[in-house]
């Protein structure tokens, strides 16, 4: 791999012992993937921010990190809210290793939004090369915006935030980012009149397009329904990036016959089936969290009525302080709106055993990281279950 005399120097340990060691993990995957270089990048969002999924192991590796980040970089949902945990069933001690967590990231700089979309906060633009590491953020990067980022691990993530820089391959590389294969939907004027099922479309699509990148056709997605495919299409496979024909930037510029690429089709009966009748003790909206948009259009549907099951929301920060009005019209109703956290990574969703969801991506996760049985249904369907 070729190394400017800026990295040379990292490399040998010039620059401290941290950012050597950062360099060594970034030369090493680049070598994995045959990258002749590192190439900057202007942002990094880094993953392993739970004390649930990281542990005690994953603490004691951030605490003897020595470094400040070199780019903007935000930080992924950490187990629980930072006020008010105690109300959620969150144990003191899980409570204090979490806050350790938050402190180590601090003294590195890191932005401390603890958030899966971290787009609505750091502007990134079209083209843009970034270091990002939650998969629903990395396809939304690649897919909505057009910036470019490969699936990074946690790890390597906070390298690259602490170098500035990271491996050029994957999903880099302009060739690597032209479809492959095209995924046809049998039904479509069904979807286009239900607005919520595209997390179950992309549940699908991810367990039929592994990690190949595919384009869609006959669908006309907005943004936020674009996210909640996508994040389903990653959760349920290894998918970095997606088009979809006329709709997403990149599928405009690539010279390609649809009817030319291998062809899969999603049955409207496959769809279907994903919405199962069960009984449920919660529901649990935010994965990933929640838009302005989709706040507003919570509290509408609620329709000023008191909940009568558990109703958790899931957003950042910064998207519940511009929906100020709006999230206490909701709290004031019952539910809950929560920051810095969603059912996945959290602990407080482990006390029911049956949760409703309205994503793929939750649907895919709750039952292996909450140890609950997992239903999928509209927004609609959704709030209707927690207002009874």
């Amino acid at each position: 791999m070729r190394l400017d005399p800026e990295d040379q120097a990292i490399l040998q340990g010039e620059e401290g012992e941290t950012r050597q060691r950062m360099m060594e993990i970034l030369i090493a995957l680049g070598k994995v993937f045959g990258a002749e270089e590192l190439i900057p990048i202007s942002s990094a969002q880094v993953s392993g921010a739970s004390y649930k999924t990281i542990g005690e192991w994953g603490l004691r590796w951030l605490q003897s990190i020595n470094a400040r980040v070199a780019v903007p970089t935000i930080l992924n949902p950490i187990g629980m809210p930072r006020e008010g945990w105690e109300e959620h069933g969150i144990h003191r001690e899980f409570a204090e290793k979490q806050l350790a967590i938050l402190e180590a990231y601090r003294r590195m700089g890191v932005k401390l939004e603890c958030t899966c979309t971290p787009y609505y906060i750091h502007s990134i633009g079209y083209g843009d090369h970034i270091a990002w590491a939650e998969s629903s953020a990395v396809i939304y990067a690649n897919s909505v915006i057009g910036a470019r980022t490969n699936r990074e691990g946690g790890p390597s993530a906070l390298a690259a935030a602490i170098i500035g820089k990271t491996p050029f391959y994957g999903l880099h590389m302009i060739e690597k980012r032209t479809p492959v294969l095209t995924i046809e939907i049998d039904g479509n004027k069904a979807i286009d009149r239900n607005e919520d099922i595209f997390g179950a479309l992309g549940y699908i699509a991810g367990r039929k397009a592994g990690n190949s990148v595919p384009i869609f056709t006959g669908i006309k997605p907005n943004r936020d329904q674009l996210k909640s495919m996508g994040a389903a299409m990653a959760a349920t496979g290894a998918v970095g990036l997606f088009h979809v024909d006329g709709i997403t930037p990149e599928s405009r510029i690539f010279k390609y016959r649809v009817d030319a690429l291998e062809r899969i089709t999603i049955e409207a009966k496959e769809v279907e089936e994903l919405f199962r009748s069960m009984d449920v003790d919660a529901v649990a909206i935010g994965c990933p969290h929640c838009s302005e948009d989709e706040l507003l259009h919570i509290e509408r549907l609620m329709g000023g009525k008191s909940v009568k099951k558990p109703l958790y929301i899931f957003a950042s920060r910064h998207v519940i302080d511009k929906s100020r009005r709006v999230v206490e019209r909701i709290r004031k109703a019952g539910g809950f709106v929560i920051a810095d956290t969603c059912m996945v990574v959290s602990p407080m969703l482990e006390r029911y055993r049956t949760i409703m969801v309205n994503s793929g991506k939750a649907l895919a996760y709750v039952p292996d990281m909450c140890g609950s049985m997992a239903r999928l249904g509209s927004l609609e369907d959704c709030i209707r279950e927690a207002i009874g």
